[in-house]
């Protein structure tokens, strides 16, 4: 398997898909860590995809995107943005709204 295959395969596997430098436990960047207080706050679930693990994969998810940084959040296969956008649509309402249009549940009420 290639790496943009594996990547393809990550970002397939959940619904909610972020590619973030540490764990959704143990975030190792402030940006990594902004998405996952987002996420977390309005209850998602998702899968953390470790890219310190595996330079290919760090290289790889910014090939595969065409977006130059990390976190990258992924739903439902689809590129959502990094942390900014995240942040951005979060703040707007959108980003709640975009979970619910694609069918996924929040878990925290008033989100």
């Amino acid at each position: 398997m290639s790496t943009n295959d594996i990547i393809d395969a990550e970002v397939k596997s959940s619904d909610v898909v972020l590619f973030m430098k540490g764990t959704p436990q143990v975030p190792m960047c402030g940006f990594s860590g902004q998405v996952v207080q987002i996420l977390d706050y309005i209850g998602v679930p998702y899968k953390g995809v470790n890219v310190l693990e595996n330079a290919e994969i760090r290289q790889g998810i910014k090939d595969y995107s065409n977006w130059p940084t990390i976190p990258q959040l992924y739903v439902k296969g689809e590129f959502v943005g990094g942390c900014d956008i995240t942040r951005e649509m979060f703040q707007s309402g959108e980003l709640q709204q975009f979970f619910i249009d694609k069918g996924i549940a929040l878990a925290k009420a008033g989100a």
